[in-house]
């Protein structure tokens, strides 16, 4: 099986990739972390929308983008590249079934079924699932409000596996994003006279990030051609672990700078430690591999 990107998926993920950075860059990054409590651009939300975001799995006759899971998750690896906030992929779960979903016009969270988790619950126009009781949490990450639900009600299967694909995709990209900026510091911090990324120790924790980085990739990518639950869930695991120890190995790179407020390295990994949360977490994930591999001893 191929999985590398044909030219039109080249060209699908530099046009993302270039609309989102001049979107919500660092400058508005760190203008939305330092603006107080989490609000949600409105404007952005409905160019995403124009721009075919939440509409591109929808047939081209209903006013979809018609393409496929494989498109989808590349766009949805950089919106995790920039940390792009937002309840993206309920919305995108949204399109076609929500009216305004898929151009933006509407946002959509959904109860997270196992945890009882709902983000974005107090800017969202449209709540899939039963939020009765919802009481307020104090989120991690600074960008993404968090409600919790004391009796969620259960998700549909491919809700479920739909949206820890695109999780997973989402940790990716922030997997991929730590690991360029482990490499730049390494490269301009100079400590007894030379760049930091010349000594082992920093060598080793680059070259692992790297690794993580481009097994979790095969990961997503196969995952999104195959659609198999099994594969779905080995791929979130992946995913999961690259994020996270990728953005606390990308601290470390940054010694004593990269635990301050000013440096970007936190916000990545308060994101992925979010994200570890949403259906197909950990558990689930090791558990349904765990049947499937009994399953297959007879």
């Amino acid at each position: 099986m191929d999985f590398q990107l044909t030219d039109d998926q080249r060209a699908l993920q530099a046009g993302v990739r270039e609309l989102l950075t001049a979107r919500f860059g660092r400058d508005r990054l760190r203008a939305a972390v330092h603006g107080g409590p989490p609000d949600l651009d409105r404007a952005l939300w409905r160019e995403l929308g124009e721009a075919g975001f939440f509409a591109l799995r929808l047939p081209e006759p209903d006013g979809g983008v018609g393409l496929g899971l494989p498109e989808t998750v590349l766009v949805f690896e950089e919106a995790g590249r920039v940390l792009l906030p937002g309840p993206l992929i309920a919305t995108h779960l949204a399109a076609g079934a929500v009216e305004g979903a898929a151009t933006g016009e509407a946002v959509v969270t959904a109860v997270d079924g196992a945890g009882g988790l709902v983000e974005w619950l107090d800017q969202a126009d449209v709540v899939r699932g039963d939020a009765a009781g919802a009481e307020p949490l104090r989120s991690v990450d600074p960008l993404t409000p968090v409600h919790r639900v004391p009796a969620p009600s259960a998700q549909a299967a491919g809700d479920v596996l739909l949206t820890s694909l695109l999780t997973a995709a989402e940790q990716l990209g922030t997997a991929a994003r730590t690991c360029e900026l482990a490499v730049q510091h390494a490269r301009t911090r100079e400590q007894f006279g030379q760049p930091i990324g010349a000594f082992q120790a920093v060598k080793h924790l680059c070259a692992r990030m790297l690794v993580r980085v481009e097994v979790a990739r095969a990961a997503v990518y196969a995952a999104a051609v195959t659609a198999d639950p099994t594969d779905v869930a080995a791929a979130r695991l992946l995913a999961d672990e690259a994020a996270v120890r990728g953005a606390r190995d990308c601290l470390q790179v940054h010694g004593g700078m990269g635990f301050t407020w000013e440096s970007d390295v936190h916000l990545y990994l308060k994101r992925a430690w979010l994200r570890t949360q949403r259906p197909g977490g950990v558990t689930e994930s090791e558990e349904l591999l765990a049947g499937d591999l009994l399953a297959g001893t007879g």
